[in-house]
């Protein structure tokens, strides 16, 4: 994990009761939906983008064409920083300044490599469409030359919920 992350990701989070400690929670967030914000940056500019995913319990994957931002940016920095939030909503209150979102978010960093064995590709591209139709499909291979697919290695992760079942209880001095 570069220092920059661990710095993030090391500090305690402010609303610890809010917190997701459970790897297993975390895997089930992750495993449960279909984008992934994906975010990037070279030369100190910030690029984000919506992707969709999969996930195969240690690690991630999107597919992309092969070329493009994405893969430029991939090609000079590997070092990315991806969030995935599941059941979006929003907890209503008497004040304004009181309503909360209601979500189940997962926030981590990691590092990219290009997927270039054949069996990782497929097997990459059979996740991803496994979360839109339990159909086995081929993939000829004038398309896998064409398609890039992107592996991400997670070096930290964190998750954070509100606004389902009883709330965890608030850390002494923990505020809104």
């Amino acid at each position: 994990m570069t220092e920059q992350a661990s710095t993030i990701l090391g500090r305690p989070m402010r609303r610890r009761s809010r917190e997701i400690t459970n790897r297993a929670e975390i895997d089930a967030i992750l495993a449960g939906d279909k984008v992934m914000h994906l975010a990037l940056a070279r030369d100190n500019v910030p690029f984000l983008v919506p992707v969709f995913y999969g996930f195969d319990g240690a690690a991630l994957y999107f597919h992309s064409a092969s070329a493009g931002t994405k893969i430029d940016i991939l090609k000079a920095n590997n070092r990315v920083c991806f969030e995935v939030t599941t059941e979006h909503g929003v907890v209503s209150a008497d004040a304004a300044c009181d309503f909360e979102a209601r979500h189940r978010t997962v926030i981590g960093f990691g590092h990219a490599s290009f997927v270039d064995d054949h069996a990782e590709k497929v097997k990459a591209l059979d996740l991803i469409v496994s979360r839109f139709t339990e159909r086995k499909f081929d993939y000829p291979p004038e398309k896998l030359g064409i398609t890039k697919v992107i592996r991400i290695d997670i070096d930290s992760i964190r998750g954070k919920a509100y606004g389902f079942g009883d709330p965890r209880p608030e850390e002494p001095g923990e505020t809104g």
